[in-house]
């Protein structure tokens, strides 16, 4: 036995994250850890790497008692973990975050030319497109996640914990990962495999737990478990129904979008759904439509009338909104409470002589909350505090309460569980029931078939394809690939 933990248990104040976290990992084998957002994973996974204590509850680690106080003293015995947001420095290169506390020298200096070398042998190994002297502030959130998985491949490890390794990449990069994962097992190394995409444990997995609620209900061989079964386990009720949307009318045209190399339009209680490779140029549009990126050329029009975009504050005025593809990074201010974020995009709603009205902003926050069903001690909680599910569901609150007409969604379901989904579906659902135009941009293929009316097709920065809602998987890949 490699890792075994046994009645775990962790409280933050009043709350408890861990009642009974108990799992057990061998040597060259594949442990997924999954549950809902809130379940306990990472605050599990967080005491195994000496991220946290425990406050109760048995650790061993080859058979040997152990309470990891920090980080290092876990990855001295062989345990590195590969998180889900990225904890890279980002003014430095791929190559220093790789030896990032390993450094190559060369006499009394860095040997720069060394590690930018080594690391891009690490990088071709894997077939990752990132070039080592690349800075990380420049990459996307999926080169991000490339860079903190060789960080841990490059030390020594028995025990690699990856939290969410594919939530932001491709399925051609997810592809690599898997391949990865299979090398690593080879070699005898344990790995725990935290994901929301359950349709990864068939590629995977050899073993899976099953986190509710801060306790273990399942542990098991993962040929034995069915993912029906899985989800049932992980929210105890049955999603299936509210995760498929009825198909509608849909109104007047919202949005007119006509740039150099897209052209579509949005409709009022519509949802559009987005597909194409990572790179192809799908978050490209919706920051060129939000005044991010304003677009030398082409026009936006909002309900038949040009407006003209420079920026993010334009693009509000004009009713447009947008739900980032990194929440804590450009959805939040992550250091604030809910009830702050909650208003931030419409505090003159509630400003008397330019003083927001305190009072009438918690009042907002509240409801909102309770409309949708936050997990939080109060809106007084910071934003950092919260799972990731609940962390999106700030960012929506923000965009209902100042209530645009268009809200374009830039995967809105990145790395959060199937119950949180089915949530925000329902809410996206919602929003174009109210009249609201969507567009939705997902790797996901089966959500975009599930939810979409229709969907444009991006590849190589271009929209070279609209396909109908009863299209498939294989058809939206055709052209997302296809010269």
């Amino acid at each position: 036995m490699l890792l075994e933990l046994s009645s775990i248990r962790k409280s933050f104040g009043g709350v408890h994250a861990l009642l009974d976290g108990t799992l057990s990992v061998d040597p060259g084998q594949v442990h997924a850890l999954v549950g809902e957002n809130g379940a306990g994973k990472s605050t599990l996974m967080k005491i195994v790497a000496g991220m946290q204590r425990r406050d109760g509850g048995d650790m061993r680690w080859k058979g040997e008692s152990v309470d990891f106080a920090e980080p290092a003293a876990a990855h001295r015995v062989g345990i590195h973990m590969v998180h889900q947001e990225s904890l890279l420095a980002p003014h430095l290169t791929v190559a220093q975050n790789i030896f990032l506390g390993r450094e190559r020298m060369s006499g009394i200096r860095l040997d720069r030319r060394g590690m930018i070398e080594a690391a891009d042998d690490i990088l071709q190994a894997h077939h990752f497109p990132v070039k080592g002297d690349w800075k990380v502030e420049t990459l996307s959130p999926a080169q991000k996640q490339i860079v903190e998985i060789c960080r841990a491949l490059h030390g020594k490890s028995s025990l690699l914990i990856f939290d969410e390794p594919t939530s932001s990449l491709s399925d051609a990069e997810a592809s690599e990962v898997f391949r990865t994962v299979h090398a690593l097992r080879e070699k005898g190394i344990g790995i725990i495999y935290i994901t929301h995409r359950l349709v990864e444990l068939e590629e995977i997995a050899d073993r899976v737990t099953i986190l509710r609620d801060g306790r273990t209900i399942h542990s098991g061989p993962a040929a034995e478990i069915t993912t029906a079964e899985i989800v049932h386990h992980m929210v105890g009720r049955d999603i299936s129904a509210s995760m498929q949307r009825g198909k509608e009318t849909p109104g007047e045209t919202r949005l007119k979008v006509n740039l150099p190399d897209a052209e579509f339009e949005l409709r009022a209680g519509e949802i559009v759904g987005m597909a194409g490779l990572i790179g192809a140029g799908r978050t490209e549009v919706c920051e060129t439509i939000f005044g991010i990126t304003p677009a030398g050329h082409g026009t936006v029009a909002v309900n038949g009338e040009p407006v003209d975009i420079n920026s993010p504050s334009d693009a509000v005025a004009a009713g447009i909104a947008l739900v980032t593809e990194d929440r804590q990074r450009t959805g939040l201010a992550v250091n604030l409470s809910i009830r702050t974020n909650t208003t931030l995009a419409n505090l003159d709603a509630l400003c008397t002589a330019e003083v927001v009205q305190v009072s009438k902003e918690k009042a907002v926050a509240e409801q909102l909350r309770e409309k949708l069903q936050m997990q939080a001690d109060s809106v007084e909680q910071k934003a950092s505090e919260l799972s990731g599910g609940n962390q999106q569901k700030i960012v929506i609150a923000k965009w209902m309460f100042r209530d645009t007409d268009i809200v374009l969604f830039d995967e809105p379901t990145r790395g959060i569980d199937v119950g949180a989904k089915a949530e925000v579906f329902a809410l996206m659902d919602e929003l174009a029931k109210q009249g609201k135009a969507i567009l939705m941009v997902s790797s996901e293929l089966p959500e975009l078939l599930q939810v979409a009316d229709r969907i444009l097709v991006m590849r190589e920065g271009e929209l070279v394809a609209e396909l109908p809602r009863e299209t498939t998987q294989q058809e939206i890949m055709h052209h997302a690939v296809t010269q």
